[in-house]
């Protein structure tokens, strides 16, 4: 089955979520059943979720829950790290000789933390302006492919663009940031595959992962295909309340990544984007789960752990 057939078949309502996980009616008075950020939950994660368990921490990040429109910390907004500030087009300029390029709006899952669950851009996808304005500029030497998710793009689409990154000399990395392979790994297929082996630039391929339940052969065997063509795959994580402030779990999760040869990059604190406030943890838990995972796993499978603070030239690192 294609991917996008599969991707058709995410869960949208809230109520056949529910009815497929075996919860119980009672459980409606705390979800919200018409979300303004809807849910999006493809098939493949939700047979990992626990039956009858509305704690799961795979559920907890995709279930909207009526604690997104109440109980909200004063401190949370719309637009947590105030990217409209350096927003041109589908570029956000916000560091020195990088550029992200905001592909698109979609992605194949809905994660309720989203720092951009309110993003929108309404222009075509031909990124003729933004591929003009990286070329005049010499001092951009990556571009980080964000969005949305990148990998939301037809073949057709990365392939265009590729292609005109290739032929900007001064260009030298390429960043791609996607959880779409978490969700639904036949996202790569050898069309792909293809384009990702046919570029000149150096690749890094970024996933996004936050709890080792989320990992499968299935999804460990993608990531070995793209390291087999040279394209490093790191991994962020967001610490999360309920969901991955364990130290138990963030371990096995490191320990799980370093085994494939995925380099753990960031643990971020939570971006306070109204209607997330019930992930926040304390940095005080976060420092501390820090200090525990140097005991425990290697120097290089312990991510670092960072804060995005609006206006700085890059993340803050949060030091034990």
């Amino acid at each position: 089955m294609s991917y996008q057939k599969i991707w058709q078949q995410n869960f949208k309502s809230v109520k056949k979520l529910l009815d497929f996980l075996q919860l119980p009616k009672s459980i409606y008075k705390n979800v919200l059943l018409d979300a303004t950020f809807p849910l999006s939950l493809p098939i493949r994660l939700a047979t990992k979720i626990k039956k009858k368990d509305i704690q799961d921490p795979i559920l907890l990040q995709f279930l909207p829950l009526k604690k997104e429109i109440e109980k909200q910390k004063k401190s949370f907004s719309k637009n947590p790290l105030k990217e409209n500030k350096f927003q041109k087009n589908r570029i956000l300029k916000k560091y020195e000789k990088r550029l992200l390029l905001l592909t698109c709006n979609t992605c194949c899952m809905n994660c309720r933390f989203c720092f951009r669950r309110n993003f929108f851009i309404n222009s075509p996808i031909n990124f003729n302006k933004e591929l003009l304005y990286i070329a005049k500029d010499t001092n951009i030497e990556e571009v980080i492919l964000s969005g949305g998710d990148p990998l939301s793009l037809n073949n057709q689409q990365l392939k265009m663009l590729f292609s005109s990154l290739n032929k900007i000399d001064h260009l030298k990395r390429i960043r791609i940031h996607s959880r779409f392979f978490i969700g639904i790994p036949e996202r790569l297929n050898d069309e792909l595959l293809f384009i990702f082996a046919s570029l000149k630039k150096q690749c890094y391929f970024v996933t996004h992962i936050n709890h080792f339940q989320e990992l499968d052969d299935d999804i460990i065997n993608v990531f070995k295909k793209l390291q087999a063509i040279k394209i490093p795959v790191l991994c962020q994580s967001v610490l999360l309340k309920d969901v991955n402030d364990d130290i138990q779990i963030l371990s096995r999760l490191y320990t799980a990544l370093i085994n494939n040869g995925i380099i753990p990059y960031y643990l971020h604190q939570l971006d306070k984007v109204f209607g997330a406030s019930h992930f926040e943890t304390t940095k005080i838990t976060g420092k501390n789960l820090i200090k525990s995972l140097l005991s425990l796993v290697p120097g290089y499978g312990v991510p670092r752990y960072v804060q995005e603070i609006p206006y700085k030239k890059s993340k803050t690192l949060i030091t034990p």
